[in-house]
């Protein structure tokens, strides 16, 4: 089921204040401490207490974050090309596929549609942001350009993916708890792959609309 409105808005502000948290320079700032899949975890808040576990979405978070990785990739080979940064066409294409992977293992199409909608959306916001810097720095601009086909064939395996992975979190998903265990889950995987703020931010925006209502 789609995320309800005052939800998203919700997801939204708490994932991009856990991107600020993670960006921010200065002292360091606690964030939560995580016990083993298994064991129960304390959200902040006078009653709310986590059974899943950031565990249970964090396979969410890492493909998003894999998928967004691909944007430097797609940027690069864009770059000095006629090729713009929006490419309805390709991204309908995308879309569709999900959305029939979707209905063949049971899920939602719709729900999985609004999910890449914003991954989609994430991984642009990564590509105007290296626009921009190449741009203003042209000493940083990439030296090679990347086969744009290849590039989409890894995309359209942690589509894939990502998919099956929906699919299989579609209960933590619905569960009440799944707003601070998505934004532990993207501390993990902030701290794992030693995202930069852009990505952080992008990975943050990625996400909005896996909690359902």
């Amino acid at each position: 089921m789609p995320t309800t409105t005052p939800l998203r808005r919700i997801l939204t502000t708490v994932t991009a204040t856990a991107a600020v948290v993670l960006t921010a320079t200065g002292p360091a700032v606690a964030v939560p401490v995580v016990g083993p899949p298994t064991a129960q975890t304390a959200v902040s808040g006078p009653t709310t207490t986590s059974v899943l576990g950031p565990a249970a979405l964090h396979p969410v978070v890492e493909l998003s974050a894999e998928r967004l990785a691909t944007a430097d990739l797609v940027a690069a080979a864009k770059w000095g090309t006629e090729s713009p940064i929006d490419d309805p066409v390709r991204e309908q294409q995308v879309l569709d596929s999900v959305a029939a992977q979707a209905e063949q293992l049971g899920v939602d199409p719709d729900e999985v549609r609004l999910i890449f909608r914003d991954q989609i959306e994430a991984n642009k916001t990564v590509q105007r942001a290296l626009f921009r810097r190449w741009t203003d720095h042209p000493e940083q601009a990439p030296a090679t350009r990347p086969d744009l086909s290849v590039v989409r064939k890894e995309i359209n395996r942690v589509n894939a993916a990502l998919v099956q992975t929906l699919a299989g979190t579609a209960a933590d998903r619905e569960a009440p708890v799944c707003l601070p265990e998505l934004v532990l889950a993207v501390v993990h995987v902030h701290h794992e792959k030693d995202l930069d703020p852009l990505h952080t931010t992008a990975l943050a925006r990625s996400l909005r609309s896996v909690c359902g209502s």
